[in-house]
């Protein structure tokens, strides 16, 4: 309870008590994570259940338009799915789809930088060479030269069973440069100071003193950028399905919606882009101004 009370009481939350920026960031995002936690008890139909789907139901406008159905709040698609369900459902999937590619790239970016930081020489030359070649592409255009070439390799009647897997790996393999290159510069600094060099001195092995000692005191920049970069991957995702190459459409996630509204867009049906694009644009939006509050709250020459 007392480290509780301290929390309550720090710099830290002092800081986003007073930033009205951070509170409605963080509400919209528990907000969207209470939808997409809860979507199966929450959403009004279940838009993955073909057997409820009724035909005579689609392309229904919202339930404030003259022809809206109170039932579907938001319309209806195509197919007579609810709008508002596959809102929810779809970033359910999207969120699951960002978190492990996130969670992939910090592994392996973390891995690479304090391999780089702590032993220098050709290990970090050769390390940093790779970094320096993938930073030259764009992000997307990496997720999907991998995303081509893993549905090349995997036999096809693998394909439908593995493309969660395929395009979190293809997401988070194009993202880890930015990890690997912020922990190796803080690996760098820390990797001189005394606690280290007495670490060493005591007889503690490399590993050991890498992974206890000089990757706590590396966090906080990997926070920073672990926010910001779980947005641009929603966005990567999203940019996947939306050119046909990320998820199927049995499992939409919100690019997968937003390319499936495109083709009504200009005959009139607009809410079926429009309101996952919303959902999709104030998601990432909130989580990178989230980001950005972090970035200077844990800056100290910012205090």
């Amino acid at each position: 309870m007392n480290g509780v009370a301290r929390f309550l009481d720090s710099d830290f939350v002092y800081g986003f008590k007073r930033s009205p920026v951070a509170i409605m960031s963080a509400l919209v995002v528990l907000l969207v994570l209470i939808g997409a936690v809860f979507a199966h008890y929450i959403s009004p139909h279940n838009p993955f259940d073909l057997a409820s789907l009724d035909l005579l139901d689609s392309l229904k406008p919202p339930f404030w338009s003259t022809d809206g159905d109170p039932s579907f709040p938001l319309g209806t698609d195509d197919q007579g799915r609810d709008v508002l369900s596959g809102i929810l459902y779809g970033t359910q999937i999207s969120l699951i789809v960002a978190v492990c590619a996130i969670a992939f790239s910090l592994t392996v970016g973390i891995t690479m930088g304090l391999l780089a930081g702590y032993f220098g020489g050709v290990v970090d030359a050769l390390l940093m060479r790779v970094v320096d070649i993938q930073l030259t592409f764009p992000s997307i255009l990496i997720a999907l030269l991998v995303d081509g070439i893993v549905r090349a390799v995997l036999p096809r009647d693998m394909q439908a069973a593995l493309e969660l897997y395929v395009i979190v790996f293809a997401i988070g393999i194009s993202r880890w440069p930015q990890f690997a290159r912020t922990v190796r510069g803080s690996t760098m600094v820390e990797r001189g100071r005394d606690y280290v060099m007495a670490a060493k001195v005591i007889g503690i092995s490399g590993p050991r003193i890498m992974l206890s000692h000089i990757l706590p005191n590396v966090l906080g920049p990997v926070l920073v950028i672990t926010t910001l970069n779980l947005g641009l991957a929603i966005l990567d995702e999203a940019t996947l399905s939306f050119l046909g190459v990320g998820l199927p459409p049995t499992q939409p996630s919100l690019g997968t919606l937003i390319r499936i509204g495109n083709n009504f867009l200009f005959s009139g049906e607009w809410w079926i882009a429009i309101f996952p694009g919303v959902t999709l644009a104030a998601m990432v939006l909130s989580i990178n101004l989230l980001g950005d509050w972090l970035r200077d709250a844990l800056n100290p020459r910012l205090r």
